[in-house]
Order: C-alpha cells, then structure tokens, then sequence
C-alpha cells in the first residue's frame, strides 16, 4: 500500500476502541500492558473492518489525548502494529492501517464462508439455511416448462415480470392491503431493493434513521451510499421499539429515510407490536420520513401461539409513507435471489427508471420459479417446512449455549432465525477474533451497530442444529475461554467436524 486514502478522526477512533476496553476483566483474566491493549484494539477494528485499510490514523499526540494515555503508549502501539504489518508509515505523510501479506481485506458485511472451509469450520457468520428440498427442485424443473415463451423475448423486465407482480399484489390484498401490481417492482433480492431506494431518497450526505441494533449488510450498504446513519435505539428485550425515542429522533434529526424489520427484527428477534407500527407510521409521516419496512422475515415465526401484528404498510396502504421490502431469501433459500418492494406507483416508476443505469432487471428463470412456488401452494409448503427447521434449530442452539456458556444472557425469540447474546462482560470483538481460531465462525456486535457499540455481544443464527449445534456451543465455549485468560487464541486448535 502506497499511500492513505481515507482519515480516522483522534476522537472517532477513541470512541470505537472504548467500547472494547471498557468491557469488564473476566474472572482470573490478565490485563496486557496498555500499548498492547491499544495495539491489540486497533488490530481488531481493522481485521473487522470498522476502520478501514489504507486510513490515516491520528498523530500520536492526538491520539494520547483523546484517550487520555502517554504518548509513549500510543508510539509503542503504533509500533507493535507497524512490526506485526497493521500499519505502514512514512516521514511526513503520517501512519496508515494495513493488513499483513496474505491476509484477506476485511469487509463489514456478513460473507458466507467457502463451502470448501465447511470442513474445520463451523459457519454461524450467515442467517440463511439449506434449500427446502424438494421444493427448490420441482419450482425450477415447473419455471423451465413456462420459460419458452420468455425466451422469444429480450428477457429485460426492469420492473419485473408482470406475472410475478400481479401474484405479489394479489399477496397483499389477501392480506388486507389492497395492492395494485403497478404498486410492485421485483428485484434481485432485498438487498437490491433496498440498494435503489436508498439512491433514489437518500443521496450522499443524507441522514437515515436505523434500529440499534441493525442487520451489519445493510449498515454497509447504507455507508457505502455514503449516508450518515441515525441510530435508535431499541426497546429492551424483545419489546420492539422505543417509539418515544423514534419520535424525538425524526423530529431532531429529520432523516430522508428510515429503515426498519418489525418481524422478527435482525438480529435480536424482537416483534413489534400493532400499535408500535401504528405510531412509527403517524410519527414518519408527520416528520416527512419515508419508511422503509423490511419483510424478509415476516413469514418465519416458530411457536403456533405467536399471533403475527398488521403489516406496517396496513397504516399506509398507498404506499406513500412506508416502502416495503419483501425478499425469498430467508423463508424460502438465499440463493433465490429474488426480492421485491410495495410503494406507492409513482415510487416505483421512478426505481424502475433508476434501474436503467444498475442491473436492467433480475433473472427470469428465477422469477418464474417464484412465481410457480406462490401459484401452486408449494411456497406455503416450504415456508412450514423452514419453520420447523428454523424451530428445531433454535432450541438445540439454545440448550447447547446454556449448558456451555450459562453466564451468556438472551430472550428466545418467537421467530426469525437470529438470536441476540450478550457475552458474559467479554469482548464481542475479542470472541469473534478467538473463534476463527478454534473453529467457529461468529459475527461480533459491532458489526450491527454504529460507532462500537454492542461490543459485549455476538449474534448466533439458527442454521445448524443437533450435534453441530452442540459442537459450535463447545468452540465458542474454548473462544471464551482463551479471551477470559488473555492467552494465545492459538492455543486451542479446532477439532475437524462432520455433520
């Protein structure tokens, strides 16, 4: 790397690396020295990439006093990062961050792990779970039968194919909004819909209003945009939003946007109640926000007595106030990449003419094979079938984490495929950092926040179940013990696992 492309603020920094200093010293841990600390903090804010490659740090000056340390620590960092190859400087250009030869450049988002790595690792980075077989076979064995008549065309429909969108807008109405398929625009998946409202409401510069915690993939994508992103804070628990503290914020800040998932909220579960969506839709309007619900989850609740609230585009049935987002990814399989958003027609005619200049359209073979599943009932087959995955997946998750980690803290949730873990006074970070080593992949909560926050947990999906759900418990359990220790996260190998 030759030179720095972007700067870290002396307090920015300071911010992010005292959410992880001030967790609490775990039971016979030791506390390393403090340049090691600091160097150790930084390593770990790049490795997750919370602070970019190639990002000028603050002088040493600087830095020692937002932190409130002696120059001598923050040099002695500096230099512990530069021998490790973390940060590369040159005389009168300053330090930058690096990562050493043949490591991977970290990304904020949430990758899927290579299958080829499936072996030695266990892979609870992503919510997503296998196919539902046999219905991914037989949707796209009935989407080949419709496709001859498709093929004799161009094959771009920017808006998406109108058979898809009349069953889309059917959907809604039977649900109780009445929907208009002119009201529909198919894309390749939510985050491809939640990609063209954010360029087409919310340009460089604008606020957006997020939960906090949010899904890390789409906080990316949001900074990527180059938004400047509003935190709110959730309720405690799983009671859904702080709508007092909504209010406020739409009322203080006036974000363009702001985007939320009432159905079993990514990560931490939670629903939100009839009269939360009610006041949030009252509260946007009022402000001029746009609110962008996202429903990729609203099909996956897991106990028969969870009785499922309106749907928050029911308070907006226009489609003026509230965009929603809809997807087949987690109900159905994530490798459907197709999504879809309700709005009102002119919104929508304004996405599709953004589009032009995007992807053009999303694949036709896929949306055949979509619109087979919602046509012959076989979607609702699947999606049963998902749940009880999802079901037996979370209670196995649940009972191995208690057993192996009994001061880890969470509420089940009623649905979705996420559970929200506070670490026992550890370091999410520090947890996620020791777990690569000893074989289990886990997202910190960092990732789903802003500016560090959530440094004391970890999300753990429902994606795998009964022996593998008990293993990654154990490894997560080593994890925890190496951080508690202060040890080498070498120390303890992973064991090679076949499910």
């Amino acid at each position: 790397m030759g030179q720095w492309t972007s700067a870290v603020g002396a307090a920015q920094l300071a911010r992010q690396l005292k959410s992880q200093q001030d967790r609490p010293a775990g039971p016979g841990s030791r506390r390393p020295p403090a340049y090691r600390a600091l160097a150790d903090g930084i390593r770990l804010l790049v490795l997750e990439g919370r602070v970019p490659v190639a990002a000028r740090l603050p002088a040493e000056r600087e830095l020692a006093l937002a932190l409130s340390v002696s120059r001598t620590t923050v040099a002695a960092a500096y230099e512990a990062l530069r021998t490790e190859g973390f940060l590369e400087s040159r005389r009168g250009a300053g330090s930058w961050t690096a990562v050493p030869a043949g490591n991977p450049l970290p990304a904020r988002g949430l990758e899927p792990l290579p299958p080829e790595a499936l072996g030695s690792m266990i892979d609870l980075g992503t919510a997503a779970l296998p196919a539902p077989e046999p219905w991914l076979t037989r949707a796209v064995q009935g989407a080949l039968e419709e496709l001859p008549p498709y093929a004799h065309t161009h094959g771009d429909y920017p808006a998406g194919l109108p058979a898809l969108r009349s069953m889309l807008a059917e959907r809604y109405t039977a649900r109780g909004i009445p929907t208009m398929p002119e009201q529909i625009m198919v894309t390749t998946g939510a985050m491809g819909a939640i990609d063209a409202i954010c360029h087409l409401f919310a340009g460089r510069g604008e606020r957006i209003a997020v939960e906090s915690p949010s899904y890390a993939n789409i906080l990316q994508l949001m900074r990527e945009a180059g938004a400047r992103l509003v935190p709110v804070a959730m309720a405690e628990g799983l009671a859904g939003w702080d709508v007092d503290r909504w209010r406020q914020v739409l009322r203080d800040a006036a974000p363009r946007i702001a985007y939320v998932v009432a159905d079993f909220h990514n990560p931490t579960g939670a629903l939100a109640g009839e009269d939360q969506r009610r006041r949030l839709v009252e509260a946007a309007r009022s402000a001029g926000t746009v609110i962008v619900a996202d429903e990729t989850m609203n099909e996956l609740w897991l106990d028969p007595d969870v009785e499922m609230p309106p749907p928050v585009c029911a308070f907006d049935p226009a489609g003026s106030t509230v965009i929603t987002v809809g997807s087949a990814s987690k109900a159905f399989w994530a490798g459907m990449r197709i999504g879809w958003v309700r709005a009102a027609p002119d919104v929508v005619r304004s996405l599709v003419a953004a589009r032009a200049y995007a992807d053009l359209g999303t694949p036709v073979l896929e949306q055949l094979a979509v619109n087979w599943l919602f046509g012959t009932g076989g979607w609702e087959q699947a999606v049963e079938l998902r749940r009880a995955q999802a079901r037996d997946n979370r209670d196995a998750l649940v009972a191995a984490v208690r057993r192996e980690l009994p001061d880890w803290e969470f509420e089940i949730p009623h649905g979705g495929l996420t559970l929200w873990v506070r670490t026992g006074g550890l370091s999410g970070s520090r947890i996620a950092e020791a777990g690569e080593r000893v074989g289990v992949r886990v997202p910190s909560g960092p990732r789903f926040g802003v500016d560090g926050a959530f440094e004391g947990y970890v999300r753990l999906p429902f994606t795998v179940g009964g022996a593998v759900a008990e293993e990654a418990a154990v490894r997560l359990a080593a994890a925890a013990r190496l951080v508690r220790s202060g040890g080498t996260v070498g120390a303890e190998a992973p064991r090679t696992f076949v499910a």
